[in-house]
């Protein structure tokens, strides 16, 4: 018995270093995942024309803009027909909750309202009484939709996106 303990380390002290290791690696790779989304995509340029932005890690472009003078993250979807908004935060904006409707989402059919946003604003370019949709889905970003973006320019350049104002911003 005695032996035993003095041929290598006991059984119990290599799970435990296996097991640090393993912890370490997989923080390592959700803070790293973490820090990639947070930074998002970074807008270069913002004038009175437009805005240009740098497509991300993941392939998205992601923007700050406002929704009703508040601060919130976009993410830039043209296959999203409104504005749409995570419940959560429709809350925090003070945003009615209009009729029920039922959207398609990449999880399939699932129901939202419908709300109107009194401004949206990405850099410079900005739209009054937008069409949004709130969604029970629980998302990080606000999905800048064509409610908004068919008022505006897109073309992509490379790794970047340029929006540039239009002329209806009713």
């Amino acid at each position: 018995p005695q032996d035993s303990e003095q041929h290598g380390p006991p059984r119990g002290r290599g799970f435990f270093w296996l097991g640090a290791i393993a912890l370490l690696a997989g923080l390592t790779a959700l803070f790293s995942a973490v820090d990639d989304r947070s930074r998002g995509a970074q807008m270069v340029q913002s004038n009175g024309s437009g805005v240009v932005l740098q497509r991300d890690r993941s392939g998205h472009y992601l923007a700050v803009g406002q929704i009703n003078g508040v601060e919130v993250e976009f993410l830039i979807d043209t296959g999203a027909t409104d504005v749409a908004i995570p419940g959560s935060l429709a809350r925090e904006l003070g945003l009615e909750f209009g009729p029920p409707v039922t959207v398609m989402t990449a999880a399939g059919p699932d129901s939202a309202w419908m709300t109107r946003l009194d401004e949206v604003r990405l850099g410079q370019l900005y739209l009054n009484n937008v069409r949004g949709t709130i969604t029970r889905a629980p998302m990080d970003e606000v999905l800048l939709g064509m409610s908004f973006l068919r008022h505006f320019s897109l073309s992509q350049q490379g790794d970047m996106l340029v929006i540039e104002g239009g002329t209806d911003r009713k």
